[in-house]
């Protein structure tokens, strides 16, 4: 069982989402940055689609009541186990008893917290995410508050740490560097050209292109505002409402560009630009609030081509798991 101490507005139980209901309504979910997500199961010895905690609003605390392997990714703030300060992206042995904190990030956004079996939530359409739109999913559909408690499925076969200090992944491997910081240069953004990207000024364009934006205080789970250019239509467009996704660029009437995130509607009426490649929709998660993102438009393959390299990244770390679980066993 674990215990939440210290919390806040936006922390949730978080998975991989629910696929296949568009047509219900119901969107995606799931976590903000999933890589981070996967990499704090796999380091864990969880499956990758098995529940952790997302964490926005910091300082974070919680207090485990067994014993129990629990990873700490995402963005870079100081992690620590009973006052023992973790390497980032760590999993460790967390005692019975244990407390662990996370600090305000230095840079980056989210962090994400994974324990060995997998936070136990009933699954709601097929997922245990908190859906903070729509109030389902997670513990009560809500944000994690002080005093919660979560349930842990079976830690029969959790993995040990290859060392007694643990084990852990390089995050510059995964990624370049942990996020946006607010004050510093641009974060790269790739994005492919929208369905109505034609409709817009070629002034529009070049700016999308060639102009640093930065990301607004009003931003949350289900979507970022930037500000920056004003992006003009030629003409005034009328639009049905359409399918829409985690990563689409719209630009309502004010000129200013609006980036889906995982709680996204489902559809919308809102010209849409561009999008975002999914290879780079953890430098959203990880963008706070006065960062700036710069796009790059590229073509599907290379969009292709850049989600295999981050597939091929995760497969490798994937393939170290067994290390630690022969080391468990006594396996040479």
């Amino acid at each position: 069982m674990i215990e939440i101490l210290t919390s806040g507005l936006m922390n949730s139980v978080q998975d991989l989402g629910r696929t296949g209901l568009l047509n219900q309504g119901i969107g995606r979910g799931g976590a903000m940055d999933r890589k981070a997500l996967v990499i704090a199961n796999r380091l864990v010895g969880n499956a990758d689609d098995l529940a952790g905690i997302e964490v926005s609003i910091f300082p974070f605390r919680l207090r485990v009541e067994q014993e129990v392997l629990v990873a700490v990714t995402g963005c870079d703030c100081d992690v620590s186990v009973n006052g023992r300060g973790l390497p980032p992206w760590w999993a460790t042995t967390l005692p019975a008893g244990g407390e662990l904190r996370l600090a305000p990030p230095r840079r980056g956004a989210r962090a994400y917290i994974a324990l060995a079996g997998g936070i136990d939530c009933p699954q709601v359409q097929g997922s245990r995410a908190t859906d903070l739109k729509s109030g389902f999913g997670g513990l009560r559909g809500a944000a994690l508050m002080r005093g919660d408690r979560l349930a842990l499925m079976s830690t029969l076969n959790a993995v040990q740490p290859r060392q007694s200090a643990g084990h852990g992944a390089d995050p510059n491997y995964f990624r370049d560097g942990f996020g946006g910081q607010t004050g510093c240069d641009a974060q790269t953004i790739r994005i492919m050209i929208g369905a109505e990207y034609e409709a817009f000024s070629e002034e529009a364009k070049a700016a999308l292109n060639r102009s640093d934006f930065v990301v607004s205080s009003e931003n949350n789970r289900q979507g970022m505002r930037l500000e920056g250019p004003v992006l003009t239509l030629t003409n005034r467009l009328e639009l049905h409402s359409h399918g829409i996704m985690p990563g689409t660029i719209q630009v309502p009437p004010s000129g200013q560009a609006v980036i889906q995130l995982a709680e996204a509607n489902t559809c919308g009426g809102y010209p849409k630009i561009a999008h975002v490649i999914e290879a780079d929709h953890w430098k959203l998660a990880q963008a706070p609030s006065g960062s700036k993102l710069r796009f790059e438009i590229i073509t599907r393959s290379a969009a292709i081509a850049a989600e295999r390299l981050e597939r091929q990244k995760l497969a490798r770390l994937g393939n170290l798991m067994p290390l630690a679980l022969n080391a468990q066993s006594g396996a040479g």
